[in-house]
């Protein structure tokens, strides 16, 4: 009985094996093939093959060291080959805290290595491996990295006012008239005391100072004000030095010394803002008020306490019937702080179309 069921069980496989697809047929065939070579016994066209015929693989080790000769651990090192057999990928590997790495598996031909490791110069080496060699390469120096810091170098606040001082000694209206002591910088840096006489003297040695005062004087003489004076060279000579010295003490302790002294910025900021009142207003103020090397706004002591020292100081040489003591002193002070208003005035509303060398596009804000 168990005889018969075997013998059906044959019959039925022979059976399906014969119906099946000849694509089946054809695979099962084939997996019969690739096992038959697998097992070595025979290629496709009949050579036989095994693993001995394949070329072995080599290796490669070496040390990592620094330019002093000390071993370098965790160096990082990249295994290439262009002529590396079936594809094989890069490798890595690390130094260790002897310096050593190795490769233990690399298909022979030509490799290359890369060589990394932080705070030194990467290298590159190359060379050719052989089947079955093992290739010790010679200790591998690294340079140490060039140090390059870069340094971002601020100017200090000194500087900067420094550069806005330039920028303020080439401002002239129409190109003539000197313009140094207005700022369109709203925030500009404040000036120290050498700086602030360094623009006071050079407002009162500009060619156009002398100009002014040369035709003041002019007009004085034809005039006959001071009339102690008289007329001639010697006289127009008298009111000169008389009329410069009203302008540079006026400058000097106005616009350097009362200024150093009390921690005051002598220049006019320019609004640029506003209605035209407001503008008008503030122009007319700024000759009460100035902005203070804190950058706060406060009373301008410096040009209202200027004009009357320079006032005062007018009584040493003015012609006798000329000095008025206290009346003369009051008298030059209202004098210079009008004149100041309307300067300002027109700073604020034409000075500044007329200035080419002016900062535009940036305004003063009070």
């Amino acid at each position: 009985m168990a005889v018969q069921l075997k013998s059906a069980v044959i019959v039925v496989a022979l059976a399906i094996l014969s119906s099946a697809p000849l694509g089946v047929a054809q695979d099962v065939a084939a997996q019969s093939g690739q096992e038959t070579l697998a097992s070595g016994s025979s290629d496709p066209g009949g050579t036989p093959t095994s693993d001995a015929d394949q070329p072995s693989p080599g290796s490669i080790s070496g040390t990592i060291v620094d330019q002093s000769g000390a071993v370098l651990a965790g160096a990082r090192v990249k295994l290439t080959g262009p002529e590396q057999r079936g594809g094989q990928a890069a490798q890595s590997a690390v130094s260790g805290t002897d310096g050593q790495f190795f490769f233990p598996r690399v298909d022979p031909g030509t490799f290359k290595l890369d060589i990394t490791s932080a705070g030194f110069d990467p290298k590159t080496i190359s060379g050719t491996v052989l089947a079955g060699q093992v290739d010790a390469l010679p200790p591998i120096a690294l340079n140490v990295a060039e140090t390059r810091t870069e340094v971002q170098v601020g100017l200090s606040q000194v500087e900067v006012a420094q550069e806005e001082i330039k920028e303020e000694e080439k401002q002239r209206v129409l190109g003539v008239v000197p313009n140094f002591y207005v700022s369109y910088v709203p925030n500009a840096a404040p000036l120290d005391v050498k700086q602030k006489f360094q623009l006071a003297f050079r407002y009162t040695v500009d060619p156009f100072t002398f100009l002014v005062v040369a035709g003041t004087a002019a007009i004085e003489q034809g005039q006959n004000h001071f009339a102690a004076y008289g007329q001639g060279a010697q006289g127009y000579g008298k009111r000169f030095g008389a009329t410069y010295a009203d302008s540079v003490t006026g400058t000097l302790i106005g616009g350097a010394i009362l200024p150093s002294l009390l921690r005051q910025d002598p220049r006019y900021f320019y609004k640029g803002t506003g209605s035209t009142t407001s503008r008008a207003l503030y122009a007319i103020a700024a000759t009460f008020i100035c902005k203070g090397d804190n950058g706060h706004w406060q009373p301008n002591y410096s040009n209202v306490v200027g004009s009357l020292a320079a006032g005062g100081i007018s009584n040493l040489y003015y012609p006798d019937q000329d000095r008025n003591g206290a009346g003369l002193t009051v008298e030059n002070a209202a004098i210079g702080l009008g004149a100041s208003a309307i300067q300002n005035l027109i700073q604020e509303f034409i000075v500044r179309k007329l200035t080419p060398k002016s900062r535009r596009g940036q305004v003063a804000q009070p």
